[in-house]
């Protein structure tokens, strides 16, 4: 088929074909790419096209196609980015997980080296979350002495981490 005889036949279908699109789109430049298309995908294939019976329903079954075929990979490109997003925040939270273990593992063991007193009460209190009272009564040491041994583990706590930071 020749250029002069494609404008023959499928121009006319061109205000049929951009109504059928701009209803399917709901938007006019979507639309009038939609019929672009639709031209373009009709001249690639304008050899085949010879004995078509009816070409304004054929270019309209035609747009149809690419505006599904357009939609379909648009919605299968949304999933795989969802996806894609939804690995990365499982990665990010795994990462910042194993990151806070690490840092726990790190400050527990600078509890555990501090002299006896300090570290078995700075544990009892700030980890394992006891009241005073209960960690007098199992500790035999009075709330004024906790509160002044919690106080000194927790500024050689701070001052480690300083140290580590440095």
């Amino acid at each position: 088929m020749e250029a002069s005889q494609f404008k023959a036949i499928f121009l006319p279908c061109h205000r049929r074909l951009y109504v059928v699109a701009w209803r399917l789109t709901g938007n006019t430049q979507a639309a009038e790419d939609l019929v672009q298309e639709t031209f373009l995908r009709l001249w690639t294939r304008r050899h085949q096209l010879a004995d078509i019976d009816n070409p304004e329903a054929y270019s309209i079954m035609t747009l149809r196609r690419i505006f599904y075929d357009i939609k379909r990979t648009k919605h299968i490109g949304e999933a795989e980015r969802d996806v894609s997003e939804m690995q990365h925040k499982a990665t990010e939270s795994l990462s910042e997980r194993i990151d806070a273990q690490d840092q726990w593992q790190r400050i527990r063991a600078m509890i555990l080296a501090l002299p006896d007193p300090q570290g078995k009460v700075m544990l009892m209190r700030d980890v394992e979350g006891r009241t005073y009272e209960e960690i007098s009564a199992e500790t035999g040491l009075t709330e004024v002495n906790l509160r002044s041994v919690l106080s000194r583990a927790r500024k050689k706590i701070r001052e480690r981490i300083k140290e580590i930071k440095r």
